[in-house]
């Protein structure tokens, strides 16, 4: 497993959403036209610093400047506790995350034909029938959020959107975003009441295939929790690394409140 082809993945996705300012210690990503899009308003701790206190002000200074929420992403948090240690002495409010990354396995299964199952790339003729779907999901952040998302995505070449239909009713989606030949899965959603049909595996295997025909190197997808890893291990992803890394905010929900 290569990381770095990993992190690349990962800020290119962060940055079709978001401007990155590069500091000595990190990363700002911010986004002002949605400041409660938590994902696209995070400093990205990767550096150790002797200094902790004058990170946390410089992250605080800027995102109140800008009316936003400060948050931060944390690595490497075994030597990141005199950090910790501080943001807890400024009132924020912490949480580790274990992230899981899996990669798949390159095989492609054989399905039955499901007739009742037609799959599209989402163009402008079905456009809102995709995003209301997306906007459904709260663990997507609702409408607020994923509205103005799914308009940026949509108009951006790294990605492709398909939606799923059964009999005819648009009830699922996700996307593929593509970077230096690397591409990760997104935004896989279906409708509650189809839920429990084997539609995401329809869904998935759809995109392994698109995937493969445009010859990309890997197809990695980053489950918010173990359920969610272990319907993607059903369909030929293995689970090759859990990142963990901490989250702190000084206001609003905490990232596992947001996944429920």
């Amino acid at each position: 497993m290569n990381y770095q082809d990993v992190f690349k993945l990962e800020f290119a996705y962060l940055e079709t959403f978001s401007k990155r300012t590069h500091t000595n210690w990190g990363s700002l990503f911010c986004n002002e036209s949605q400041p409660s899009y938590y994902e696209a308003n995070h400093a990205h701790i990767s550096r150790i610093s002797d200094t902790p206190q004058l990170i946390i002000d410089e992250v605080v200074r800027y995102y109140e400047t800008k009316k936003i929420i400060p948050r931060f992403y944390i690595y490497d948090l075994d030597n990141q506790q005199n950090l910790i240690a501080s943001l807890k002495l400024n009132n924020f409010g912490f949480e580790e995350l274990i992230s899981p990354v899996q990669l798949w396995d390159k095989k492609i299964l054989e399905i039955e034909n499901n007739k009742d199952v037609a799959i599209e790339l989402v163009t402008k003729k079905n456009y809102h029938e995709a995003l209301n779907i997306e906007c459904s999901i709260k663990e997507f952040g609702g409408k607020e959020v994923r509205e103005k998302a799914f308009e940026q995505e949509f108009n951006h070449p790294n990605f492709q959107h398909y939606l799923l239909r059964n009999n005819g009713t648009a009830c699922a989606t996700a996307c593929i975003f593509s970077y230096d030949n690397q591409a990760r899965m997104e935004s896989v959603a279906t409708l509650e009441e189809f839920r429990g049909r084997g539609l995401i595996g329809e869904l998935i295997h759809y995109l392994q295939v698109e995937v493969s025909k445009e010859r990309l190197e890997n197809l990695w997808v980053f489950p918010i929790n173990e359920k969610i890893e272990k319907v993607y291990q059903k369909y030929g992803f293995n689970t090759v690394a859990k990142w963990k890394m901490g989250h702190a905010y000084l206001g609003g929900k905490s990232i596992k409140e947001i996944q429920g």
